[in-house]
Formats: C-alpha cells, structure tokens, sequence
C-alpha cells in the first residue's frame, strides 16, 4: 500500500464477487463492480470516490488506485452493514453535505454559463482599452562603497571613459560582470533614493553620486518606455475568475431578494452553544 493512503483494516471478502465485464460492453456508471451481500456497488461510485480523492493521491498509478478504491468500498460496505440507521449528529452533517452539493452543481453551472470565451474578451477589452501604461527605465549602475570612490569615477565619466567598462572594473555590485545593466523595472521596485535618480534623469546622462543602503551609486539611464498592456491570454485566468465570483455574487444577491429569510434569536444561549456536540448524542 502506497505511504500515505488510510484505507480500513482488511476484511473478510468471502461475499464480495467482482463482476468481470464482457468484452462487448463498454462499461458505464451503471456498470457493477463488486457485489456485497446482493448490494451492488458501481463503477459510478468508483468513479465519485476518485474524483474528490485530495490531488495526492491522484498521482497514482490508475491500477493501484482502483484497487484501492474498491476495497475501500467493498469494507465500507460491510462496516455499514452493522447500522440500521445514521445517529443524529451523522444525520445532520448528511443533510449539511446535501445542502453543499446541490450549492456546488448550482456554481458549476451558473459559472459554465457566464464564463465564455466572449465574457472574457469584453472584460479584457473593458480592462486595458485604454491602457495607457507607466513608465519603466532600463539602467545600470556603479556601486561603490564610499561617496569619493564615486565622485572620482563621476569625473572620469565626464571625461569620456565608457561606463561599461568602469562599471565592470569597478563595482562592488552583482550587476558589475554585466557592465552594471540592472535591465528594465518599474516604479516600486527599486529603493526610493535610487529610484529617484533614475526618473530625474534624461537618456544617456549620469546621475551625481547617490547613498542607498548598499552604498554610493552612479546611474546612467539606457532606455525608458512605457508599459505594454498584457496578453489575454497572460490573463484569461484571472479575468475569469472575476467573471466568477461576480456571477456568483449576482444570483446570491438575486436570490436572497426574492427569499424569505428569518433568523430567530437564540433564546437562554449565546454562539458558544454550536461547541456543544453532546446535543446531538443519543
């Protein structure tokens, strides 16, 4: 047995007679799989049993894991068997269960339905239409560690030296190698003080030394431009997921209008009464 799976203690299965399928029948939910004492279980209820299986499990190999399953029914089954009928507290988790899954087919549908191929483009469209981007900035840098080092290397750049070729001679920093290109960013992600050299800067100028917490820089601005709306597809997930939830929203809205909803106070209790379970003992 795969680590990990809990199945029941092996049973008895004198009374279990696994049906073999004929080869000129396609099996379907209907189809019999194992018989327990006359009760017949399916391949629909294999089939159910696997579907809600935690994704774990579903990695298994689909031999191991119908065996598995199957047996799992088969000993439930006979463990059932022992009970004439669910005790009240079994009961209720029974109808709380029903309650969910009816819930979950009303979602499934309601969600199949707002969620097309066309709902996702006109969100898209309403989105980004007018997407005007921010700006992004392709820089590089020379970080050194004290406020002379950078003034001195600021007046060898004046004086025409290549800021490549100081940078990778010269800096301290992990984008030295590469000629100090730290590539393109955007607003945000670079600390405020060098952020704002950067933006104060024009295209092919280098900025006076500047003090961040990794030290003294010297930026030069490569390239600037403006950020490209994305792909749909680089967003359908997201763009449905809205369409979703607010599908689901409007017809909770839409139907608690039109229900008559009370909730009676709880009378000689507070909330704290829910943690009572020996209410629901027999």
């Amino acid at each position: 047995m795969p680590k990990g799976l809990t199945f029941l203690p092996s049973l008895a299965l004198t009374a279990v007679l696994a049906l073999p399928l004929a080869a000129e029948t396609k099996p379907d939910a209907s189809t019999v799989v194992a018989r327990v004492n006359g009760d017949e279980i399916t391949l629909g209820h294999v089939i159910a049993t696997a579907s809600a299986l935690p994704a774990q499990y579903q990695q298994l190999e689909d031999d191991v894991l119908y065996d598995f399953i199957l047996e799992q029914l088969v000993q439930q089954h006979l463990l059932s068997l022992e009970q004439d009928k669910l005790n009240t507290l079994n009961a209720l988790r029974l109808e709380n269960e029903t309650r969910s899954l009816r819930a979950v087919q009303t979602v499934e549908a309601l969600t199949a339905a707002a969620v097309t191929d066309e709902a996702v483009q006109a969100a898209y469209d309403s989105q980004f239409a007018e997407f005007e981007g921010e700006d992004e900035f392709n820089a590089s840098h020379i970080l050194v560690e004290s406020e002379d080092e950078a003034k001195a290397i600021k007046t060898q750049l004046d004086e025409g030296a290549d800021f490549a070729e100081l940078a990778k001679e010269k800096s301290t920093g992990p984008s030295g190698p590469n000629g100090g290109a730290l590539g393109w960013f955007g607003k945000g992600q670079m600390v405020p003080e060098f952020e704002n050299a950067v933006v104060a800067l024009e295209k092919g100028s280098v900025s006076d030394p500047v003090q961040t917490q990794f030290g003294w820089h010297l930026v030069t601005l490569n390239d600037k431009r403006k950020s490209q709306a994305p792909e749909l597809e680089a967003v359908r997930e997201e763009l449905a997921q809205t369409i979703r939830q607010e599908a689901i929203q409007a017809k909770v809205d839409e139907l608690t209008q039109q229900a008559t909803i009370e909730r009676p106070a709880l009378e000689g209790a507070g909330p704290e009464i829910m943690r009572q379970i020996e209410l629901l003992q027999e």
